[in-house]
């Protein structure tokens, strides 16, 4: 079967579509790729015909994301917005063994079928495929990497103020000022200096008047796609902020490390070395030290709760699993429960798409061995899928939190 191919004409007449996975980051991303000739909107819907429309064109015991995924793109092709002669669509594959790294070609399946002119481009650091007009240039990486680390940074102040601001609206009206900031900001050389805008974004979320009363934080772990996407997870963070709870979601730089991480453990694990995890290794400490960076101008502002270190992560996986189980977020859920717990957020709840197998395993089988580690922790798995419903799951979620409230 032919596939549409995105070539560098391609780059001056189509708009590329992208699913919007991370609210906040993915509009920052999306401004530094236009800067390099890219136009890119994100994909906002959220309606009930992208699930029907993904039941429609994939086998439904494809995972969840992907079922959202191929919905979303189908329903904005369908919905007369989109000129499909003049449209692309963009998805991520990370290149392990995942799924994730694979329905790029259900997805092209049913371009075929139905819009064989749209082309589908993959966005991977792990040269699965290339498309000659799509390249990922070092100058553009390199600014993609430091608006992961302001992303990462504005995600996390911005949850840490949001549940707690005296004036409704506030937290949220900074986070579009920075938002706007940051678009101007990466249209310089001036990113590069990163703590002093670092501290710059700090004191102006700390200057939010914010009440001291305790709330129930709750940690959201899971499926990358899931624990992020309001529209895979039915708006979980908000739901949290209505319940009373502050939601504590990990960075995206440490799933961009546990990745870079992986490749240098299957070096030892199956004894090989060549370029390809020379090179994650130097990423790897390149993308730490960034990281560590972001972590000590927080520590040292001592207004809000630091990210965790993602060399902490490593070290608690390796008390309870093995750095070389990394099928989908594999020992990394792990972790992250564990540190979650050990930092005093004891309640988790475990994002669970349909289809994901290797996060089911990995995140119901070792949440009983944390359970045993630390009493103390009140985790839940949520399955999300086509036929869930979001009362059920809410209810379930309650059930927790109520939990929570008699241990408080």
């Amino acid at each position: 079967m032919q596939y549409q191919q995105f070539t560098p004409e391609m780059r001056k007449t189509h708009t590329i579509l992208v699913p919007n996975m991370l609210p906040i980051h993915f509009r920052l991303l999306i401004s530094i790729f236009g800067q390099f000739g890219y136009h890119m909107e994100l994909l906002e819907s959220s309606s009930r015909t992208v699930v029907e429309e993904g039941l429609k064109n994939v086998h439904n015991d494809t995972c969840y994301p992907a079922l959202l995924v191929v919905g979303q793109f189908i329903e904005a092709l369908k919905s007369g917005k989109y000129d499909p002669d003049k449209t692309a669509l963009l998805i991520t594959q990370t290149g392990g063994g995942c799924r994730a790294s694979n329905y790029i070609h259900l997805l092209r399946k049913c371009m075929a079928q139905q819009f064989p002119q749209v082309p589908v481009i993959s966005l991977n650091f792990a040269g699965l495929e290339k498309a000659s007009g799509f390249q990922l240039t070092l100058p553009l990486c390199i600014k993609l990497v430091y608006g992961v680390l302001y992303a990462d940074l504005l995600m996390t102040i911005y949850n840490q103020c949001r549940p707690y601001e005296l004036n409704e609206g506030e937290s949220q009206k900074t986070l579009e000022q920075w938002q706007d900031k940051l678009d101007k900001l990466f249209r310089t050389n001036d990113y590069r200096h990163t703590k002093k805008w670092y501290r710059a974004m700090l004191e102006d979320f700390a200057a939010i008047p914010r009440s001291q009363k305790p709330k129930i934080r709750v940690g959201i772990i899971g499926e990358i796609y899931v624990k992020y996407s309001p529209l895979a997870n039915n708006h979980l963070e908000d739901f949290l902020l209505q319940e009373g709870c502050e939601p504590v979601v990990p960075t995206l730089m440490s799933f961009v490390l546990y990745c870079a991480a992986n490749s240098e453990n299957n070096a030892k694990l199956y004894q090989y070395r060549n370029l390809h995890t020379a090179l994650f290794g130097i990423g790897y400490k390149f993308l730490h030290s960034k990281q560590m960076e972001t972590i000590r101008c927080m520590q040292e502002h001592g207004v809000f709760t630091p990210m965790h270190d993602f060399e902490e992560l490593r070290k608690a996986a390796d008390k309870y699993t093995n750095q070389g189980i990394c099928m989908g977020e594999g020992w990394m859920i792990t972790a992250e429960m564990a540190v979650l717990v050990e930092h005093g957020i004891k309640n988790i709840i475990c994002t669970q798409p349909f289809g994901c197998l290797p996060n089911h395993i990995v995140a119901k089988g070792m949440s009983r061995t944390i359970k045993q580690a630390y009493p103390e922790a009140n985790i839940v798995a949520i399955d999300y899928d086509p036929g869930a419903t979001k009362v059920n799951q809410e209810n379930r979620i309650k059930l927790m939190l109520a939990s929570a409230v008699a241990e408080k």
